[in-house]
């Protein structure tokens, strides 16, 4: 036989060897046949996927799941790790479908995991310019929709992934970043459309959602969450003043399938003290109900009108049922930064007020309009251009962007608080820069005399309006909950470094473990092969690490949270 036959012999050999090897990869990998996420899916979840930021569309933060309960606890432990590379604040959960498992990390990195090993499927890296304009350089998670994977990056652009592989499909850019418009959100996938909105509060930017479409990236729709003249609100805004607004929208929107209406909320007006901009300011400070498939504003709720302590209201209100006085209705709740429980009830061109109750100590209201939800102020303790004024809570508020969760067994909604904290706000004439810090403000944090903790979680019973359980924490709290059909809630966010496991019924805590760093990441939960897993990220920074500082600068202490991003999976011994 001739050498270039037996060559040839070879090289067809090794072919068929390797397209052996191949399919044998394929097949015993996650991704060999990965199952597209639809609406139907997106709308009604599998128990053992995680397959949107909390779980499902209406936000709740609760897993059917129910293998790991009181009973067994105990037991959990890691089952594998997987360190990200990175430092800063890690506030993306694992996302979870079929088995592989999809987490952002700051600095826009993005990880395809298995998720029953821990093993790495592939990994990519958005090629952010050297000088980009971000006050909060963390992400919050992908969407997943399709075969494709979703995430907002800080130079303002949208990045599509090919699920499987990780190749970039589309890269948009939705906004100038140069003019201080970045993106820390996790989109919301639904209808054929990537939903995100604008971080930028304290630059000067004028707020909006943006709707891309999923396929091309083309964009379909784009709501302004500052009017502009001859819309609905303008009039709030004093001259120019509309166009720095701010408004922004920073966390995930949740999603009504039935009244095809989108939910997001907005954040602080620009600058951050009001006499500077004389009016309401809408929709600053408010939860939009945007129309999916053109994007109109349907209604809207202003928590706070001319706001001026930077509270924040971009979390997005859980959307659950409630009962009151004998009748159900479809409801918002939405633990405030301002320091008020909210309760809202939605319907398809209409947000109806039902009642606010403080859930830490406040005292810039002096109380709320009983039929229209509209607080009033008392004047000692509402920041001025000019003047230092004190007020309670401080700019953090009674809970910031950590997501609050909700669980149907228990009928209970469990908030990450924050008590005992207060601030100083200093006023000052500011002037707009593009790119620029636009806040008008200087800060200081102060702590209520006599206090001895600062953070909790808090169960409220949403059809009495009333608070069930309380467990304190020295430190303060910045961890986002997960609840399970397990009677069981999960969350970090203390500075000790622990997660935890509660008894969801009573608060009695079950379980703990020290992790490599403080957590601020959005724990979930799946299930690979029947077996039921608990994932969350640690790696403390951004503003848990900035109100670290501020407490020991109160307290004469020195506290030390080692920083470093670990993805930490547990499941009950196999």
């Amino acid at each position: 036989m001739s050498s270039k036959r037996i060559l040839a012999l070879s090289s067809t050999t090794m072919a068929l060897v390797s397209l052996l090897f191949a399919l044998q990869a394929a097949a015993q990998s996650p991704l060999g046949d990965y199952n597209p996420v639809t609406d139907a899916r997106l709308v009604n979840p599998e128990d053992g996927n995680w397959l949107s930021y909390r779980g499902n569309l209406e936000g709740w933060g609760y897993s059917p799941l129910e293998q790991i309960d009181a009973s067994n606890i105990a037991e959990l432990e890691p089952v594998w790790t997987f360190s990200t590379g990175v430092t800063g604040g890690h506030e993306a959960p694992p996302i979870v479908n079929d088995g592989v498992m999809f987490v952002t990390t700051p600095g826009n990195l993005v990880y395809a995991l298995d998720a029953a090993s821990g093993d790495l499927i592939w990994r990519y890296q958005h090629d952010l310019p050297e000088s980009y304009i971000a006050f909060h350089r963390t992400n919050r998670g992908v969407a997943l929709y399709g075969d494709k994977v979703y995430m907002a990056t800080l130079d303002a652009r949208v990045v599509a992934l090919d699920a499987a592989s990780g190749d970039k499909i589309w890269d948009v850019s939705v906004q100038d970043n140069s003019f201080g418009y970045y993106m820390t959100i996790a989109p919301l996938a639904i209808d054929g459309k990537i939903m995100v909105g604008t971080s930028g509060g304290e630059l000067g930017i004028r707020g909006f959602v943006v709707a891309l479409d999923a396929e091309s990236g083309d964009e379909l729709w784009r709501t302004y969450t500052v009017p502009g003249p001859g819309q609905p609100g303008n009039e709030s805004w004093p001259g120019e003043s509309w166009r720095t607004g701010g408004a922004a929208v920073w966390v995930p929107g949740h999603y009504d399938a039935d009244l095809g209406l989108a939910y997001f909320g907005t954040g602080n007006p620009g600058p951050w003290i009001g006499d500077q901009r004389p009016g309401d300011n809408l929709y600053t400070n408010s939860v939009l109900a945007l129309d999916v498939s053109d994007g109109a504003i349907r209604a809207h709720h202003q928590y706070h009108w001319n706001g001026s302590w930077d509270w924040d209201e971009v979390s997005t209100p859980i959307l659950m049922p409630v009962e009151r006085a004998g009748r159900r209705f479809d409801a918002l709740v939405h633990p405030g930064r301002n320091g008020y429980l909210w309760t809202l009830e939605r319907q398809a061109n209409r947000i109806g007020f039902v009642d606010a109750e403080p859930y830490v100590y406040q005292d810039a209201f002096t109380g709320i309009d009983p039929e229209t939800g509209r607080p009033s102020y008392d004047p000692e303790h509402k920041p001025t251009t000019g003047n230092s004024t004190a007020f309670c809570p401080s700019l953090w508020g009674g809970k910031d962007w950590p997501p609050a969760a909700y669980n149907p067994q228990t009928g209970l909604v469990y908030i990450p608080a924050n008590e005992n904290h207060c601030g100083v706000i200093e006023g000052r004439e500011v002037t707009y820069m593009p790119g620029g810090a636009f806040t008008g403000a200087r800060t200081q944090m102060t702590l209520r005399e006599g206090s001895t903790h600062i953070g909790e979680i808090q169960a409220w019973d949403m059809n009495s309006g009333e608070e069930v359980w309380t467990q304190e924490f020295e430190s303060h709290n910045w961890g986002g909950i997960l609840t399970t059909a397990g009677n069981l809630i999960f969350s970090g966010g203390t500075s000790d470094r622990y997660f935890r496991a509660h008894d969801a019924s009573d608060g009695e805590e079950l379980w703990r473990f020290r992790t490599n760093s403080g957590i601020i990441g959005v724990p979930s939960s799946y299930a690979v092969d029947g077996r039921q897993y608990i994932a969350v990220q640690a790696g403390w920074g951004v503003d848990a690490a900035g109100m670290t500082a501020r407490i020991d600068q109160q307290r004469g202490t020195r506290t030390f949270v080692p920083q470093g991003g670990v993805i930490w999976v547990f499941a009950l011994p196999d």
